[in-house]
């Protein structure tokens, strides 16, 4: 019997691991096709007919289903049997039956599932007690109850594939440790599943190891709450013992149970950008967690997260959702300015998405919800944000990506961000002047980001800006700016720093760029790849 896997991930840099599960935990020995979304329809349907396989499997996702269900539609082979998995179909299956030609549909972890299903479709045998399994038969649909896998132990790890060994380098990597997650937030499909479970702590080291030897440069753990394991801080000295300095490891923590030993810990003895927390904080509106059952202590997760940015040893990425229940525009800019003010490296603003058998979607009318029907279900007004309001806030998601997620710039655009009343009130005031400016908010030149913000600025905050522009490039960059230094000026500055830094006067004549405010200089020397900036003050006053 033929079996084909079939994946469509949202970038070529993912890696599809379910389809691999299923894979190495199969008798029948099935191929996998990986696609991307940007694939052409086409192509993935010639693809899979030249294959004709009696089976196929599809690994169905929120950031894939439209195509998936584009597929279904145009895909005839006859005799063939279609199984849909994977989250989105899991917890709504008799949606897909009615509006797709699918014959069976495995709910949450499928490794077991799939072999028994496979097993059955091959011998013809009944079906009833696959467990996991919902399915079409004589005209009717019958739903098997879900069963978790108890014992992490019996499944056979994906990370050896050997057509994957070529591709290792340039995709990241994903590991699990753990499976389920012991929190129930109500938006979140993690909550939907029972209990957590662990695999054999030594079999993730070994994987690890397989990994970085083989070139990964990063690599993420899809655990919901990495530090849920007993094993965290045994597992993550393993990584700094075993550091090859080039792979990056990546977990989701929460961070107001994060024993701040384990931080502690880490900040004296992991080298700098060897780890990557992504901490969920969501609202720091109490009433609004509570109402999604979320329970937060906001005074110890804010002081973890500053324990960690302090050291500058740990990356930090932080996740905000808007349109929780009875979060309005006034708690919501709250939230924002107070989280943007732990000056993290990266803060995810994301919406609010109304997922197929969660308790939010299913409480929808409750906070008067209005959402897209398709996927991703993302809102778009609720009772206590209005339609206006969150397009509001849609345009300072953009504009917080632009100016601070990118890394456009250095540290002065921070604390120009910081230093105004409200951040949030500042990405909105610049995304209305790009707006009214008719400015381009995709397909730009770096050098317009910095211009387009000119207008909205001081002269002392341009003259911080322009000195980011400067250090941010390894080699002499394009001057956009107006940048009036008389020779005679610009021989007295250079000579002095010359003379200070120990640099041949001709070097920095041909290599620098110098800049001015009053009597305060700036330049950036670029040489060998590499910058380096130096201030100076010359003031004339008696």
């Amino acid at each position: 019997m033929k079996v084909l896997l079939v994946s469509i991930n949202a970038k070529y840099i993912h890696t599809n691991n379910a389809v691999r599960l299923l894979k190495v935990n199969s008798s029948f020995n099935p191929e996998i096709f990986e696609y991307t979304i940007k694939d052409d329809m086409n192509q993935i349907i010639n693809d899979i007919k030249d294959y004709n396989p009696d089976v196929i499997g599809c690994s169905v996702y929120i950031w894939n289903v439209n195509i998936f269900k584009e597929l279904i539609e145009k895909l005839s082979l006859e005799g063939s049997k279609l199984i849909l998995g994977g989250p989105e179909v899991s917890y709504d299956p008799e949606y897909f039956f009615e509006n797709t030609k699918t014959d069976f549909i495995i709910k949450g972890e499928g490794e077991v599932a799939f072999e028994s299903l496979l097993t059955a479709i091959e011998n013809d045998k009944d079906y009833s007690e696959i467990p996991s399994l919902s399915y079409r038969q004589d005209g009717k649909t019958f739903h098997n109850p879900i069963k978790e896998v108890k014992d992490l132990s019996v499944i056979k790890l994906p990370y050896y594939l050997e057509k994957d060994i070529v591709h290792i380098p340039n995709k990241i990597s994903y590991i699990e440790s753990s499976r389920g997650c012991p929190y129930k937030c109500s938006y979140c499909l993690s909550s939907l599943e029972k209990t957590v479970r662990f695999f054999d702590t030594n079999e993730v080291k070994k994987a690890i190891l397989y990994l970085m030897n083989k070139g990964s440069k990063t690599i993420k753990f899809l655990d919901r709450t990495f530090n849920a394991n007993k094993s965290t801080l045994n597992l993550l000295d393993f990584i700094i013992k075993n550091t090859n300095h080039k792979t990056v490891f990546q977990f989701e923590i929460t961070g107001d149970v994060l024993d701040p030993k384990i931080i502690h810990h880490l900040n004296n003895k992991a080298p700098k950008g060897l780890f990557r927390f992504e901490i969920g904080i969501q609202s720091t509106n109490e009433q609004t967690n509570l109402l999604v059952d979320r329970f937060q202590n906001t005074e110890k997760l804010f002081h973890n997260i500053t324990l960690i940015q302090d050291a500058g040893i740990i990356d930090l990425h932080l996740d905000l959702i808007a349109g929780l229940p009875l979060e309005d525009l006034h708690s919501f800019k709250n939230t924002f300015d107070t989280v943007f003010g732990l000056k993290t490296k990266e803060l995810q603003l994301g919406f609010l998405k109304m997922l197929r058998g969660t308790k939010i979607r299913n409480e929808s009318d409750k906070y008067g919800y209005l959402y897209n029907e398709f996927a991703p279900y993302e809102i778009t007004s609720n009772n206590s944000l209005s339609t206006v309001e969150i397009e509001e806030i849609h345009l300072v998601e953009h504009m917080l990506e632009l100016y601070h997620n990118k890394g456009y710039f250095k540290e002065n655009m921070l604390d120009i961000i910081l230093s105004k009343d409200s951040p949030y009130e500042f990405f909105n005031q610049i995304g209305t002047h790009y707006i009214h400016q008719h400015l381009k908010m995709k397909g730009y030149q770096i050098q317009d980001i910095y211009s387009n913000i000119f207008p909205l600025l001081n002269e002392d905050e341009i003259y911080l800006l322009k000195q980011d522009y400067l250090r941010r490039s390894k080699i002499k960059p394009k001057i956009f700016f107006e940048n009036i230094i008389s020779k005679i000026e610009r021989n007295i500055v250079l000579t002095l720093l010359s003379d200070k830094h120990n640099i041949l006067i001709n070097d920095l004549f041909k290599h620098s760029v110098l800049i001015k405010k009053d009597f305060d200089y700036f330049c950036v020397y670029y040489r060998d790849n590499k910058s380096i900036s130096f201030s100076i003050n010359i003031n004339k006053t008696p």
